[in-house]
């Protein structure tokens, strides 16, 4: 299980209950907690040695362990995405969303609602991918650095503007600097200005 955690599945259940042999096999590959006993799922040093090395690996961990906080904290690191495993507390999460999204932007999908209303935590999602922006609170689709900031990222960001920021002419050029098909998005009046048009 050293060269092939996967190999676990075919151990024998006194192996994949022995503690050792799993912490091997998940520091290999972290889904072979998957095959691991129920007991060493529920086990804080065998799942955080799993999550760090794949964050993803956090959906086969026992619940109480999706709803610890260091635990999840590891998992978000690695791969901010996890964060859809996690409690629900810990997806309302100041700090927990924050490691989260400044690894994978996207993760803000998976955030609280009252964290993807929170404007720092979305300038930091948008900063790391400019289409979290889709998953951002109305009122901050409408914020003009926050707009800049995802647009300058990821020009098709500007799908998920709201309206009078499509037809703001600084920030429809910005995205068409970083995507010039990022033109399509904006509003009429600016799809047909020659200066937008040609960046």
């Amino acid at each position: 299980v050293s060269q092939n955690g996967d190999a676990l599945q075919f151990a024998a259940d006194e192996l994949r209950a022995d503690r050792e042999v799993v912490l091997a096999a998940v520091s290999q590959d972290a889904f072979a907690l998957t095959h691991a006993a129920d007991e060493l799922r529920a086990d804080r040093e065998v799942v955080l040695a799993a999550v760090s090395q794949n964050g993803d690996a956090l959906q086969v961990a026992a619940d109480e362990l999706r709803a610890d906080r260091e635990v999840v904290l590891a998992a978000v690191s690695q791969d901010g995405c996890a964060l859809t495993y996690a409690a629900d507390e810990l997806r309302a999460d100041r700090e927990v969303v924050l490691a989260a999204v400044s690894q994978d932007g996207c993760a803000l999908t998976y955030a609280a609602d009252e964290l993807r209303a929170d404007r720092e935590v979305v300038l930091a999602a948008v900063s790391q991918h400019g289409r979290a922006l889709c998953s951002a609170a109305d009122e901050l689709r409408a914020d003009r650095e926050v707009v800049l900031a995802a647009v300058s990222q990821n020009g098709d960001a500007l799908q998920f503007a709201a309206d009078e920021l499509r037809a703001d002419r600084e920030v429809v050029l910005a995205a068409v600097s970083q995507d010039a098909f990022a033109l399509t998005h904006a509003a009429d009046e600016l799809r047909a200005d020659r200066e937008v048009d040609r960046p």
